[in-house]
């Protein structure tokens, strides 16, 4: 579609409070009434977070996420600035941050589908990467799935091209994601085939096939709202 004005978005919730953090839970089944009617907004998905960096079984109460796939990009800032169940979210939350991205590539299905398309109009200074890796693990594989693959994000932490991550998933232990931005690709390949810890779980992928499905997605993020920890990650970098 070389016409595509398609962008997405993710956007992180945090709440504070048990009162908050209630809410917020209640909300992955209600907001879907909202998210349903949104004008052009043909796919979205409702995400809690797992606790600390990448895949993690232990919820993370006070995180949660919203991603949309956009018609263009007019159709998402309308929904940001007037949407009533945005307007609830800020009632209830201490933070909210918005990333907005172009598409890449995007291998694999989600939810039977690849809603992503590429965009025509990438920015060719802009080397800022963010990754979506998604799965929907087989039940008889969970215990297996669980033993081996967190431990594929402990470099994470060392790594100077990342800037922010994220464990996300529609359902806990079965439907799982993690949300990554980078400083550049470079930086995601130096991971990708440098980390002892990721080959090991790409090496038990390809043999134990523990995925129903499976997705890779690679964007380029141009532009953002919010805060995060106070700070705004990608303003350096924009």
């Amino acid at each position: 579609m070389p016409n595509s004005q398609q962008i997405s978005s993710i956007t992180f919730f945090r709440f504070q409070g048990f009162r908050h953090q209630l809410w917020a839970f209640g909300m992955m089944q209600f907001a879907h009434a909202y998210l349903a009617k949104a004008k052009g907004l043909p796919f979205y998905k409702l995400m809690g977070s797992g606790a600390n960096d990448g895949f993690n079984p232990y919820p993370d109460w006070t995180t949660y996420a919203l991603l949309g796939v956009w018609e263009n990009e007019g159709h998402a800032r309308h929904f940001f600035k007037n949407s009533e169940v945005i307007k609830k979210y800020q009632n209830h939350t201490s933070e909210q941050w918005t990333i907005f991205m172009k598409n890449i590539k995007a291998t694999g299905e989600w939810s039977k589908k690849n809603p992503f398309t590429p965009s025509p109009a990438l920015d060719e200074e802009n080397k800022l990467t963010a990754i979506i890796t998604r799965a929907t693990i087989k039940w008889k594989m969970l215990p297996t799935f669980w033993r081996y693959v967190p431990t594929s994000s402990i470099p994470l932490k060392s790594n100077n091209g990342l800037i922010y991550t994220k464990g996300i998933g529609e359902a806990p232990l079965v439907q799982m994601a993690t949300f990554s931005i980078w400083k550049d690709f470079d930086s995601v390949k130096d991971f990708a085939y440098q980390s002892k810890e990721h080959q090991v779980a790409i090496e038990k992928t390809r043999k134990l096939k523990w995925y129903k499905e499976e997705m890779f997605t690679r964007f380029q993020p141009y532009a953002s709202m919010g805060t995060w920890g106070g700070e705004k990650p990608l303003e350096k970098y924009l």
